[in-house]
Protein backbone atom coordinates (compact mmCIF):
# COMPACT_ATOMS: atom_id res chain seq x y z
CA UNK A 1 0.00 0.00 0.00
CA UNK A 2 1.50 3.24 -1.21
CA UNK A 3 1.98 5.95 1.81
CA UNK A 4 0.01 8.31 -0.52
CA UNK A 5 -3.68 8.45 -0.55
CA UNK A 6 -5.45 10.00 -3.31
CA UNK A 7 -8.51 12.41 -3.31
CA UNK A 8 -10.78 9.48 -4.27
CA UNK A 9 -10.04 7.68 -1.79
CA UNK A 10 -10.43 10.59 1.20
CA UNK A 11 -14.12 10.85 -1.09
CA UNK A 12 -15.08 7.69 -0.53
CA UNK A 13 -13.95 7.42 3.23
CA UNK A 14 -17.74 7.81 4.57
CA UNK A 15 -18.09 4.09 2.51
CA UNK A 16 -14.93 3.00 5.14
CA UNK A 17 -16.11 3.89 8.48
CA UNK A 18 -13.29 1.74 9.47
CA UNK A 19 -10.73 3.74 8.10
CA UNK A 20 -9.89 6.69 10.42
CA UNK A 21 -8.92 10.54 8.48
CA UNK A 22 -6.80 13.13 11.43
CA UNK A 23 -7.31 16.36 10.31
CA UNK A 24 -3.78 17.72 12.26
CA UNK A 25 -4.18 21.32 11.32
CA UNK A 26 -4.81 24.30 14.27
CA UNK A 27 -8.49 24.60 15.15
CA UNK A 28 -8.85 28.02 13.80
CA UNK A 29 -7.58 26.69 10.38
CA UNK A 30 -10.66 24.27 10.75
CA UNK A 31 -12.94 27.11 11.74
CA UNK A 32 -11.87 29.46 8.71
CA UNK A 33 -11.87 26.66 6.24
CA UNK A 34 -14.36 23.98 7.36
CA UNK A 35 -13.42 19.79 7.36
CA UNK A 36 -13.65 17.36 5.25
CA UNK A 37 -15.89 14.90 6.18
CA UNK A 38 -15.47 12.03 8.72
CA UNK A 39 -12.29 13.37 9.32
CA UNK A 40 -11.40 14.35 13.35
CA UNK A 41 -9.21 17.35 14.41
CA UNK A 42 -5.59 16.24 16.34
CA UNK A 43 -3.49 19.09 16.06
CA UNK A 44 -0.43 18.01 14.92
CA UNK A 45 1.66 19.32 18.35
CA UNK A 46 -1.27 17.08 19.92
CA UNK A 47 -0.45 13.89 18.03
CA UNK A 48 1.66 11.93 20.00
CA UNK A 49 -0.50 12.34 22.92
CA UNK A 50 -3.50 11.71 21.40
CA UNK A 51 -2.17 8.54 19.37
CA UNK A 52 -0.88 7.21 23.24
CA UNK A 53 -4.36 7.76 24.87
CA UNK A 54 -6.08 5.04 26.35
CA UNK A 55 -8.78 3.31 24.19
CA UNK A 56 -12.01 4.99 26.27
CA UNK A 57 -10.22 8.74 27.21
CA UNK A 58 -10.01 8.35 23.12
CA UNK A 59 -12.97 7.66 22.56
CA UNK A 60 -14.01 10.22 24.97
CA UNK A 61 -11.92 13.20 23.27
CA UNK A 62 -12.47 12.54 19.83
CA UNK A 63 -15.44 10.24 19.43
CA UNK A 64 -14.18 7.73 17.63
CA UNK A 65 -12.45 4.26 18.22
CA UNK A 66 -8.96 4.48 19.17
CA UNK A 67 -7.47 3.04 16.09
CA UNK A 68 -5.44 -0.16 16.14
CA UNK A 69 -2.04 -0.61 15.09
CA UNK A 70 -3.21 -1.63 11.59
CA UNK A 71 -6.11 0.65 11.81
CA UNK A 72 -5.63 2.20 7.86
CA UNK A 73 -5.12 6.19 9.10
CA UNK A 74 -5.18 8.67 6.72
CA UNK A 75 -3.70 12.04 7.49
CA UNK A 76 -3.84 15.43 6.36
CA UNK A 77 -3.58 19.28 6.59
CA UNK A 78 -3.40 22.37 4.21
CA UNK A 79 -0.57 20.85 2.08
CA UNK A 80 0.20 18.17 2.87
CA UNK A 81 3.61 18.92 4.88
CA UNK A 82 2.48 18.57 9.06
CA UNK A 83 0.64 15.43 7.21
CA UNK A 84 3.84 13.93 6.35
CA UNK A 85 5.25 14.37 9.76
CA UNK A 86 2.10 13.21 11.11
CA UNK A 87 2.38 9.74 8.58
CA UNK A 88 5.62 9.83 9.92
CA UNK A 89 5.35 10.13 13.71
CA UNK A 90 2.46 7.67 13.58
CA UNK A 91 4.80 5.42 11.95
CA UNK A 92 7.42 5.52 14.41
CA UNK A 93 4.40 4.49 17.21
CA UNK A 94 3.95 1.24 15.64
CA UNK A 95 0.87 2.31 12.65
CA UNK A 96 1.71 0.48 9.77
CA UNK A 97 -0.85 1.80 7.96
CA UNK A 98 -0.72 5.31 8.11
CA UNK A 99 -0.81 7.44 4.90
CA UNK A 100 -0.15 11.16 3.98
CA UNK A 101 -3.23 12.79 1.95
CA UNK A 102 -0.61 14.67 0.08
CA UNK A 103 -3.15 17.16 -1.54
CA UNK A 104 -4.86 17.84 1.38
CA UNK A 105 -7.29 20.43 2.28
CA UNK A 106 -5.78 22.45 -0.97
CA UNK A 107 -6.59 20.13 -3.32
CA UNK A 108 -10.08 18.93 -1.76
CA UNK A 109 -11.29 22.63 -1.65
CA UNK A 110 -10.55 22.70 -4.93
CA UNK A 111 -11.87 19.54 -6.64
CA UNK A 112 -14.99 20.01 -4.23
CA UNK A 113 -15.10 23.31 -6.25
CA UNK A 114 -14.96 21.85 -9.84
CA UNK A 115 -17.58 18.83 -8.73
CA UNK A 116 -20.22 21.64 -7.91
CA UNK A 117 -19.79 23.67 -11.36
Amino acid sequence: MSAIATYEEVLDLPNHPEKLLIDVRNPDELAETGKIPTSINIPLPQLEEGLKLAEPEFKTRYGREKPANETEIIFHCKMGGRAQKATDLAASLGYTNARNYKGSWTEWAAKQQEATK
